[in-house]
């Protein structure tokens, strides 16, 4: 800091001494406060300062400060924002210090997640001067270790679908996806960004992610029935199956007591064509069952391709578009909100 006290100047033909050395303690310092700074200390460099004969005083301060910002999250982990440092020395009605800023440079930008890009002073008026700090998330570590997981939980249940319906393998590898995912949001509560006026689109985005697999688990059970029992209304599939079995209980029932009544009457060759005629209607059942049985697995195929077709392309689009509004959109925060009045 440079500043000038007329109450220190001397004549250097009465005092040939051009600059002298005084103790911190027995001059007065200005002081710089952080104005939106949550705890903020001034400390000196050195007990001494330097002063010259006109009055000029030149001393090296430390301010260290946390500073109350709020950072656009929303496009985390592609997040990027300015955060103010507004500094201040004491000034009312035109009375006080004012601040004249010359060179700044940033040293060591770059701290775990996060990195600043540049800084450069502003100001909103005369007594409102600020650092404008430029920050911005390294997406590598987040990325692999949100967005890419939950890529590849997307993409693994796709191909589950290459998966046949019957035997259950489908069904259970997808039940298995979902707990995998309930298990990775849980893990990862804690640490995602809390919530704020730009809150992370980025909880939103595994909220979907979580509905689309529970949505394909239901419509890979769904099928499997329908592939079973060629229909998608449970109770009725149920009851028109258990009349057919039924029906045909009574017939063959019905068939066996004539035949065991006709036995006595008819002779070699009447029991020989009866028997031929069991045979020919239990195979003929046999083939309606297989038909039956292949056209509802026709079915479920049929819907299982058109819902993987619908699934991967708009799979495809949400990425696409999630991925564009992580890096594209600008969720607009207040970063002077410290100060009160309008008239910045």
């Amino acid at each position: 800091m440079v500043w000038i006290d007329p109450e220190l100047t001397w004549n250097t033909s009465d005092y040939p001494v051009d600059e002298v050395i005084l103790p911190v303690k027995n001059i007065w310092t200005p002081e710089i406060h952080v104005t939106n700074g949550i705890v903020a200390t001034m400390q000196h460099s050195s007990r001494d300062l330097l002063v010259y004969s006109n009055g000029t005083v030149k001393h090296t301060v430390i301010i260290n400060a946390e500073v109350n910002c709020e950072v656009n999250l929303f496009n985390y982990p592609f997040a990027a924002d300015e955060c103010p440092v507004a500094i201040q020395a004491w000034s009312t009605d035109g009375c006080g210090t004012k601040l004249a800023f010359r060179h700044l440079k940033m040293v060591d930008g770059a701290h775990g997640d996060w990195q600043t890009d540049y800084v450069n002073f502003q100001k909103k008026r005369d007594d409102r001067n600020y650092i404008m700090v430029s920050l911005r998330i390294k997406p590598a570590n987040p990325f692999i270790t949100l967005l890419l997981p939950s890529m590849l939980i997307i993409l693994a249940d796709m191909v589950s679908f290459a998966l046949p319906l019957t035997g259950g393998e489908r069904n259970s590898f997808k039940v298995t996806l979902v707990l995998s995912f309930t298990m990775f949001l849980n893990i990862l509560n804690d640490q995602l960004p809390g919530d704020s006026s730009c809150s992370p689109i980025i909880r939103t985005h595994f909220c979907i992610c979580l509905i689309i697999l529970v949505v394909s688990m239901l419509v890979s059970l769904v099928l499997t029935r329908v592939a079973q029992d060629g229909g998608l209304i449970f109770c009725c599939c149920s009851k028109r199956t258990g009349t057919k079995n039924t029906r045909r209980r009574e017939e063959e029932q019905s068939e066996e007591v004539k035949a065991d009544i006709s036995v006595v009457q008819l002779d070699a060759s009447g029991e020989s064509t009866q028997l031929l005629r069991k045979v020919v209607k239990f195979l003929e059942a046999l083939d309606a069952k297989d038909e039956e049985n292949e056209k509802s697995q026709w079915i479920a195929n049929l819907l299982d391709k058109i819902f993987f077709w619908i699934y991967f392309i708009l799979g495809t689009v949400y990425f696409c578009t999630m991925t564009t509004v992580m890096v594209k959109y600008r969720c607009k925060v207040d970063h002077f909100d410290f100060w009160y009045d309008q008239n910045y």
